[in-house]
């Protein structure tokens, strides 16, 4: 603990959002290869195959990215609600909030190994709004904490900004912010946890919610006990 209050809020935060970007790349691969084709953390993605599905193109489904696309909304809405008067940078609500996350992973986990691989349509359905749901609270919360070029659920600004600030754009990517280093950690991160989820359907999808869950309630137990240690 006491090595913990040595970490500015700066990096411990950086860090933080890096471990959740990991666990979405987890998510987004239960969801798209184990839940029907879904994302539930990239919308960017979710939309284009919502939209394809919409003209039938390889029969891509449209309920399924549709009900995600709303419960990522209703998860997005709830946490700007939530934190719409908090104060600070790492609240009593940011832990709430997140703690809310990792649970609900955890038990869409649990219920996915319960009922095996072969879950009913509805079921799928339900959970990866839920799972919607649950990315949409996450990427309001970690918009709250503010960490720069770090999302946890998309890293399509991420990579513009490494290109366009890279050496062959404006040369900007080397400054004091350490931009380069971080947009690199997120991309790297989200392929890395995608490769795990991938990885895990081998055995069973809830493997990679755990896992995901896991993660984030650990994410959120070691932000709460930093704040504690640098109260603002």
């Amino acid at each position: 603990m006491e090595r913990l209050g040595t970490v500015t809020p700066e990096r411990m935060h950086l860090g933080l959002m890096l471990a959740l970007t990991f666990g979405t790349g987890i998510v987004d691969a239960v969801g798209y290869l184990g839940l029907d084709r879904v994302f539930t953390g990239n919308m960017t993605g979710n939309v284009v195959v919502l939209g394809m599905g919409l003209v039938g193109a390889q029969d891509l489904p449209v309920l399924g990215p549709l009900l995600a696309l709303a419960g990522f909304m209703a998860g997005a809405a709830t946490g700007g609600r939530v934190l719409k008067r908090a104060t600070g940078t790492w609240t009593r609500l940011t832990t709430v909030l997140f703690s809310c996350v990792g649970v609900l992973l955890l038990v869409l986990a649990v219920v996915l190994l319960v009922v095996g691989e072969d879950a009913p349509r509805l079921l799928a359905l339900v959970i990866t709004t839920l799972l919607g749901l649950a990315m949409g609270v996450q990427a309001a919360t970690a918009r709250f904490v503010a960490v720069k070029d770090v999302t946890t659920v998309v890293v399509t600004s991420t990579i513009t900004g490494l290109a366009a600030d890279s050496w062959l754009g404006s040369g900007k990517g080397s400054g004091a912010d350490g931009g380069t280093p971080r947009r690199v950690a997120a991309v790297l991160l989200l392929i890395a946890g995608a490769a795990v989820g991938a990885t895990l359907l081998r055995w069973h999808a809830g493997v990679g919610l755990l896992l995901a869950g896991a993660v984030v309630l650990v994410a959120t137990f070691l932000g709460t006990a930093h704040s504690r240690l640098h109260p603002r």
